[in-house]
């Protein structure tokens, strides 16, 4: 807690990812749910999801170039700006639109998916900023206390708060979620214009080519990076393939109400905030390559646990440490690119790694809704929907052995 106490500048930017990820937990449930009540096509509503995950795949690359070329804190205000009055919009939207007879409801979710790409890609804007940010906040040996506080923040509000919040407030009134969304984002965007940090000279702008192919040939000649962003990839498919269609899961299969989904969520998020105060720990007395490999070897257990179960006590414990790893996972990787990646190149190499890391992420909701959709007239709607946390457990498997032999450091 010394960071927040001594450090001004970190403690409006800890202060603003905390409301910032309030309004994205919100959102975590609040779009979903809505996509529910407009379609019950798990194609549909897969399509949201990969709407709002899409722009990591086509923006994040020239995003990075713009990140080092422009000012970073900027860059996040005005992404917090665009994503209050988007979420006004929404919620314009709602109050247009009335109660409409179900079959007449089909096409909405096709102007939800476009709300959630633009959401999705003033995100992409906002986080890649904030990554590249944190090193010219703290200093370098501050890094595994700051990202750990920081995950810790992220999974309380995002995960913890935000859902149940979201559930609740859903069950009210369902504009309200997205009117305190807006609030959110809102208060973030006047957390970091407070921030004040000395203003360094513009770099020397080139072909905008030029810059981003530097970014890409410093990754490529930095293997560990590299694999790290590929193994990245593919967790966050896996991931989002089953989250996809978690809430179909939570509805159909375990009979929870949107407040109940929120409070389900919540463990996860507890699990995020014990990797937060823990995980820092673990590396110290383990090191990162053995943490690394700890998070790869325990990522395969709760998907298998949640494939085989519908008891909601046991899926929660599963949430809990998938979560967990995921931050320890996290902290490992973060830092250490935040240390080795010089600050000149920090914005585009981050976008040439969450274009690898984050770019999947759309895949994995698309695979969603195709395996859902082939494989439910076989195999009947709940196997169809479980089917996916069999196939993310085999694939994370893998990834543990491959990780076993091909990462040393």
């Amino acid at each position: 807690m010394k960071l927040l106490r001594t450090n001004r500048n970190y403690r409006l930017l800890f202060s603003a990812s905390s409301i910032s990820n309030l309004g994205d937990g919100i959102a975590a449930l609040a779009f979903p749910w809505l996509a529910t009540l407009l379609s019950r096509d798990p194609f549909a509503i897969a399509m949201v999801a990969m709407a709002m995950r899409m722009p990591w795949f086509l923006f994040s690359l020239p995003i990075g170039v713009l990140t080092d070329r422009l000012d970073r804190r900027l860059l996040m205000v005005q992404a917090d700006i665009f994503r209050t009055l988007l979420t006004l919009g929404i919620i314009t939207l709602i109050f247009s639109v009335g109660p409409l007879p179900a079959e007449n409801r089909d096409h909405l979710i096709w102007i939800l998916a476009g709300a959630a790409f633009l959401m999705g890609s003033a995100e992409v804007f906002r986080d890649n900023a904030a990554q590249t940010m944190l090193p010219s906040v703290v200093s370098k040996d501050d890094l595994e206390a700051a990202n750990g506080q920081m995950w810790s923040a992220e999974q309380i509000m995002g995960s913890f708060v935000g859902p149940p919040l979201a559930g609740v407030l859903i069950a009210l009134w369902v504009p309200l979620p997205f009117s305190v969304n807006a609030l959110t984002f809102a208060l973030s965007a006047w957390a970091l214009w407070c921030i004040r940090m000395t203003k360094t000279a513009p770099s020397t702008r080139r072909h905008f080519l030029t810059e981003l192919s530097e970014g890409m040939r410093w990754m490529w000649q930095h293997k560990i990076i590299l694999r790290f962003a590929l193994m990245l990839g593919i967790l966050n498919a896996l991931t989002t393939m089953t989250m996809t269609v978690f809430v179909l899961f939570s509805q159909e299969i375990l009979g929870l109400n949107a407040a109940a989904h929120g409070m389900l969520m919540t463990a996860g998020a507890l699990g995020g905030v014990a990797g937060g105060i823990l995980c820092p720990k673990i590396i110290s007395r383990l090191g990162p390559q053995r943490s690394v490999l700890a998070a790869l070897a325990l990522f395969p257990i709760p998907a298998l646990v949640i494939f085989f179960t519908s008891n909601v006590w046991i899926v929660a414990i599963a949430l809990f440490a998938e979560m967990f790893a995921a931050i320890l996972w996290n902290i490992v990787t973060v830092s250490y690119r935040q240390r080795f990646i010089p600050d000149a190149l920090l914005g585009r190499v981050n976008s040439v790694y969450r274009f690898f890391g984050w770019g999947m992420m759309p895949v994995g909701a698309f695979a969603a809704g195709v395996i859902v959709d082939v494989a439910q007239p076989g195999l009947g709607r709940e196997l169809s929907l479980r089917l996916l946390w069999g196939i993310a457990a085999a694939g994370n498997t893998l990834l543990f052995l491959y990780g076993t032999f091909r990462l040393k450091f």
